[in-house]
């Protein structure tokens, strides 16, 4: 089974026809699927679309893009969430180096605040690494948190050694289907199978095939197909890794997924 591992389900650009969005990808072979929440002011939403939508698991954290709209409330309501038994990871959580504002300095201690919510609650995280992974491993290590998810993993190859090591899996999606993303594709077709994990991030990421268009889940099977291709192995076996690592990182999928 395809496991969609980072796709915001709960978005508004899916409000319109969302159920025949998921309808799609699942008759296309994509069985589950990882929303991980942004703000704390979505929280609700997701609860209300992931408690009648089989298969979809729910995150909860506070993602470094929005991190200046947040307040001290808003972690009190994440701890709330990682509280409840069908909470797999914290995240949407993490660094990016790439925007001006907020700058790490702002977004360092919030996102230090919930690692250590990680660590309490004994969950993983699904981390947000843009142009950041190297002050992300920094403070993995500080907080002491090990275990989850690299989303959109865009590092070097060392870099992805130590995040393996320290008990992460790497996602890849829509960028390792451009012929011009040389280096996540070589990344992605070199690594051990056991490392990588498969998400689309819709509706954002789209894929080379639809670029410029709203990202779907659906988009997932070719993406797989993609990295059969770049690693020169079977299809299936791509498909039952990336589950059983999906699994693997975020361990309570097995009591939450069919």
């Amino acid at each position: 089974m395809l496991i969609d591992t980072h796709i915001h389900l709960d978005a508004d650009e899916f409000s319109p026809d969302r159920q025949s969005v998921i309808d799609a990808a699942r008759a296309a072979g994509v069985g589950a699927f990882v929303v991980p929440a942004v703000t704390a002011a979505g929280f609700d939403a997701l609860d209300t679309f992931a408690d009648v939508t089989p298969n979809v698991a729910r995150a909860y954290g506070l993602h470094p893009l929005y991190i200046d709209r947040a307040r001290q409330e808003d972690l009190e309501l994440l701890t709330q969430r990682l509280a409840r038994p069908d909470a797999v990871a914290v995240g949407e959580i993490g660094l990016d180096g790439y925007i001006p504002a907020p700058d790490l300095a702002t977004q360092l201690p919030w996102f230090e605040a919930q690692l250590a919510l990680a660590k309490r609650f004994d969950l993983p995280v699904i981390l947000h690494v843009r142009h950041a992974v190297e002050p992300i491993i920094r403070s993995l290590k500080k907080i002491g948190v090990s275990g989850g998810i690299a989303h959109a993993f865009n590092g070097s190859r060392q870099q992805a050694d130590t995040l393996l090591a320290m008990g992460f899996k790497l996602g890849f999606g829509g960028t390792l289907t451009y012929p011009g993303s040389r280096r996540i594709r070589a990344l992605a077709a070199s690594l051990p199978l056991t490392a990588m994990v498969l998400e689309t991030d819709a509706p954002d990421m789209s894929p080379e095939w639809a670029r410029g268009q709203r990202n779907a889940p659906v988009n997932l099977v070719r993406i797989a197909e993609t990295l059969a291709a770049l690693r020169g192995e079977p299809l299936a076996e791509v498909i039952a890794a990336t589950e059983a690592n999906a699994r693997c990182a975020l361990p309570r999928l097995d009591t939450l997924i069919a």
